[in-house]
Formats: structure tokens, C-alpha cells, sequence
């Protein structure tokens, strides 16, 4: 892989994860409100994560992947649907781990879900650059 590849991919991970921490701000302010209010973590981290993810496709679609298929018929509907594909494997994936680590391990329901988020940003991050981007 060439220098400037390389620092494409590199500045494209920076901007994939400052839009991450937004998403993740998002998420976890969402997640601890509901948490708090007494609702279940499951049906909690699919609420909170829901919400990341939207703000998610808008921010990586417009700056950090800057829609690389414009102009192609039918791109942005084959976007979306793998985005939401992506995302609902990870967020399967998110919930699979939230309930092993609190119910198996005994992990504090917060550290579980920072744990759960520094999983599933790498798997997101290679799925949105290579398959839905």
C-alpha cells in the first residue's frame, strides 16, 4: 500500500471515529436515561444504539466516506440497505456481548457497555469501508 493510501486510510479512521464519538455520546447518554428510568439493557441498547446509528449513516455518508458511488443509479437505496445490514449484525453482536459480559462475567452494566463499544467500532469501521462505502 502506497504513503498516501495509506494516509487516506489513516485520516479516514480519524473521521470515522470523531463521527463515532458523537454517535457514541448519542448512544450512551440515551442508554443511561432509559437504564435509569428502569428499562431492561436489551431493548435499552437497541433504542440507544438505533439512535447512534442514524446519526451515524448521515455524518460517514457525507464526510467521512464522502459517498464514493455518487452518481451511480441505485447507490444511496444500496448504501442504506448495507448500513443497516452492517449495523444490525453489530448491533446483534453489541447486545450478544452486553448480556454475556452483565449476566456471565458479573461486569458493571457501564463497563460492559464500554467494552462492548471498543468491539464494535473496529468491526464497524472495516464494514463501512469496505463493504457499505
Amino acid at each position: 500500500m502506497s504513503g498516501k493510501k495509506r494516509n487516506e486510510g489513516f485520516i479516514q479512521f480519524l473521521k470515522f471515529n470523531a463521527v463515532g464519538l458523537l454517535n457514541t455520546l448519542i448512544d450512551f447518554a440515551l442508554f443511561t436515561l432509559l437504564h435509569s428510568l428502569g428499562m431492561m439493557n436489551a431493548p435499552a441498547q437497541v433504542i440507544s444504539y438505533s439512535a447512534g446509528t442514524a446519526n451515524s449513516f448521515f455524518w460517514n455518508k457525507k464526510v467521512t466516506f464522502r459517498d464514493r458511488d455518487a452518481g451511480k443509479n441505485g447507490s444511496d437505496q444500496m448504501q442504506l440497505v448495507r448500513f443497516i445490514i452492517l449495523n444490525l449484525t453489530v448491533l446483534g453482536i453489541s447486545v450478544l456481548l452486553m448480556h454475556l459480559l452483565t449476566g456471565s462475567f458479573g461486569i458493571q452494566v457501564l463497563i460492559a457497555k464500554v467494552l462492548v463499544t471498543g468491539i464494535t467500532v473496529i468491526i464497524n469501521f472495516i464494514g463501512s469501508r469496505m463493504w457499505v462505502f
